[in-house]
C-alpha cells in the first residue's frame, strides 16, 4: 500500500487544518495561487459519520475536489468505535491518508471530550488510534496534536505515548492548549523533540505547526533543523495566500482569487465568508472602502457586483487597483 507520508521530499509543507476555514472552496483557491504539498480537511466529527443523523453534514465535510488530491482527512471525536467505523470509509472517499486531532482548543470540542483533551485521556487516545489503524484499509494514519494542555513540559511523556504506537507522522503545534496562540510558539523544543521520535518511532515524519508564515521562514528552519520532515502553515494563509511559493502577488492577482472564492462558495449562509475579506482586499487605495461595501453584502452575487463596479470604477471607492 502507498504511503503518501513516504513519497513526499522533504520538507513536506501543509495547509494546517482550520475549522471553519479549510472547506472546499478555500482548498480550490490556495490550489490556484500555489498550493501545498499535502492539503488537510476541516476537523470531521467521527460520531456524526457514525449517527444517520450526522452523516450527511460529516461527508459534506469530506467533500473533496480535483485539485485536492493529495489530500488527508483530518477527524476528531473521543469514541474509538466511531474512530474504526469512520475510517473504514476515507479510502473509497479519495483521500491519501487520515489524521487524528488530539490538539484542538476549542472549548466545545475539548467539553466533548476531543481535540485537546486527548492530552488528558491518553489511554483513550491511543485506544481511538489504535482502532484507526485497524480500520483504515492500508491508508497511513497520522496525528496532529500540541505540547501539552496545561503546561509545556507535559510534551515529555504526551509525545512518547502518541510515538510508541508509529503513528505515520506526528505534527506538534509548539504550543499548549492553555497558551492558545497568545505566546510564541515554542521553538526551542525543536531539538528535544527530535530526539524524542529518533529514540521512539525514527520511522514517523515529525512536522512542526505553529508561528510559521510561509515556505520562506520553512525553508530556513528547514536549515536550521534538517532532521524536521516538515511543516504546516495555518494563520499565514491569511496574510499571503501565496504563501506556499515565493510569488509576491499584486492587488489584481489577489482580487481575482476573491472572484474565484466568490464563485466556489455554494454555502446559503454568506455570512462566513465574510472573514476572508481581509486576505484579498487590503493594503491599496481604496481597500477599506471596499471591504466596508462587502461586509454590507447577503450573498456571492452581490459580493461580486460590489467587485465588479469597483474594478470599472475604482476612483469611487477613494483609491486605484494598483498602487
Amino acid at each position: 500500500m502507498n504511503n503518501i507520508w513516504q513519497e513526499l521530499e522533504k520538507p513536506i509543507l501543509c495547509l494546517a487544518p482550520m475549522e471553519g476555514v479549510t472547506d472546499i472552496a478555500f482548498r480550490q483557491v490556495i490550489a490556484k495561487a500555489g498550493r501545498p504539498d499535502l492539503f488537510f480537511t476541516e476537523f470531521t466529527n467521527v460520531s456524526s459519520y457514525a449517527s444517520e443523523k450526522g452523516r450527511a453534514n460529516a461527508l459534506e465535510r469530506l467533500a473533496i475536489a480535483p485539485t485536492d488530491a493529495p489530500i488527508i482527512a483530518q477527524i476528531w471525536g473521543k469514541n474509538p468505535e466511531h474512530f474504526g467505523a469512520t475510517c473504514a470509509a476515507l479510502k473509497d472517499l479519495g483521500f491519501a491518508g487520515i489524521d487524528l486531532n488530539f490538539g484542538c482548543p476549542d472549548k466545545h470540542v475539548n467539553k466533548a471530550g476531543g481535540g485537546a483533551q486527548m492530552i488528558r485521556t491518553p489511554d483513550l487516545a491511543v485506544e481511538c488510534f489504535r482502532n484507526a489503524v485497524a480500520n483504515s484499509n492500508g491508508l497511513p494514519v497520522s496525528i496532529k496534536t500540541r505540547l501539552g494542555f496545561s503546561f509545556i513540559n507535559e510534551y515529555q511523556t504526551w509525545l512518547p505515548t502518541l510515538l510508541k504506537e508509529h503513528p505515520a507522522a506526528l505534527t506538534v503545534h509548539l504550543r499548549t492548549r492553555k497558551e492558545m496562540s497568545k505566546v510564541p510558539a515554542h521553538f526551542e523544543l525543536i531539538p528535544d523533540i527530535i530526539e524524542l521520535r529518533n529514540q521512539y518511532s525514527p520511522e514517523t515524519k515529525l512536522l512542526i505547526n505553529g508561528d510559521i508564515k510561509d515556505r520562506k521562514q520553512a525553508l530556513a528552519l528547514f536549515e536550521r533543523f534538517p532532521n524536521l520532515d516538515g511543516f504546516m502553515i495555518g494563520r499565514g494563509v491569511f496574510e499571503n495566500p501565496y504563501c506556499f511559493t515565493d510569488h509576491a502577488p499584486t492587488k489584481a492577482e489577489l482580487l481575482n482569487l476573491l472572484h474565484l472564492h466568490l464563485s466556489l462558495y455554494n454555502n446559503s449562509n454568506f455570512e462566513p465568508l465574510k472573514h476572508y475579506f481581509k486576505i484579498y482586499i487590503r493594503d491599496f487605495p481604496g481597500a477599506s472602502d471596499l471591504r466596508a461595501q462587502l461586509m454590507t453584502c447577503h450573498s456571492t452575487d452581490e459580493a461580486l457586483s460590489f467587485l465588479q463596479r469597483f474594478e470599472q470604477h475604482p476612483e469611487n471607492f477613494g483609491g486605484k487597483l494598483e498602487p
